[in-house]
């Protein structure tokens, strides 16, 4: 079996930044196994699959570890490779997933991303992230994903976590966002996968969906700027819209080719 293969960076416009997703268009579903198989292969942090349905799509992202309810950077892969591939010709494409029917808007070379909207609430730390971490958070929170929020974005950069000690705990599908107001953007964060093959997501799009509408109160504004601080960088512009959020950034191929399946 013969299928295309695109390899997309995502939340830049630069190849070699934001977080790399490897997407597949499929005329129908593979067995999960097979589905499994080629992220491995892929080794990204993640790889989006989707299938037409009518004018629409079906659409699951896979780690190499497990099947995602929320991707954020590789909806925005998927988009990318209808448009600039596929020849998608409308500018608003809906998607169906396991976390409801997802948009995304199109404006030139702008991807909108319309997400749910996780407010994250106080919670208490998890005592075996604190023991991994080389500096506590002024606060803690949680919605999927644990928010540890700190005082200024030196602190985000600067963090480091014992993977050895944080690796004991599972968290699928969540992670650890560090996240601290911006120096020249509205906020900045990190994000953590324990047990993942790839442990720090270069982009995370889900992330934001904790980050808007908690930044959002905070700062007392809708429209925000955010960066995402590993390596590569992302940047992403946010809106709060109450119930959903919308994240936009942009993409840039990287590769395109074929893979062969048995």
């Amino acid at each position: 079996m013969k299928l295309a293969l695109y390899q997309v960076d995502a939340f830049t416009d630069k190849v070699f930044g934001g977080n790399s997703a490897c997407v597949v268009p499929l005329n129908q579903w593979l067995p999960d196994e097979m589905l499994f198989n080629i992220t491995r292969e892929n080794a990204v942090a993640e790889t989006a699959f989707f299938v037409p349905v009518g004018l629409e799509f079906h659409l699951r992202w896979f780690t190499p570890e497990i099947e995602m309810d929320l991707c954020g950077h590789a909806t925005l892969a998927a988009a990318h490779v209808l448009k600039n591939h596929l020849q998608y010709a409308g500018d608003t494409i809906t998607f169906h997933s396991e976390s409801g029917i997802l948009k995304v808007m199109i404006n030139n070379d702008l991807y909108t991303l319309d997400f749910p909207s996780r407010m994250p609430e106080p919670a208490i730390l998890h005592d075996t992230i604190s023991l991994a971490l080389s500096k506590q958070p002024v606060e803690v929170l949680l919605s999927r994903d644990f928010v540890l929020v700190y005082d200024d974005e030196h602190d985000v950069r600067d963090i480091r976590i014992n993977r050895q000690i944080v690796d004991q705990i599972n968290l699928d599908p969540g992670g650890i966002i560090i996240t601290a107001p911006g120096e020249h953007c509205d906020f900045v964060s990190r994000f953590f996968s324990p047990q993942a093959s790839i442990f720090e997501d270069p982009a995370t799009g889900s992330s934001h969906c904790s980050l808007i509408p908690y930044w959002s109160k905070r700062l007392n504004k809708k429209s925000l700027t955010a960066l995402q601080l590993s390596n590569r960088v992302g940047r992403l512009f946010c809106e709060d819209k109450g119930e959903r959020v919308l994240i936009a950034g942009n993409a840039i191929t990287y590769s395109a080719g074929v893979l062969w399946t048995e």
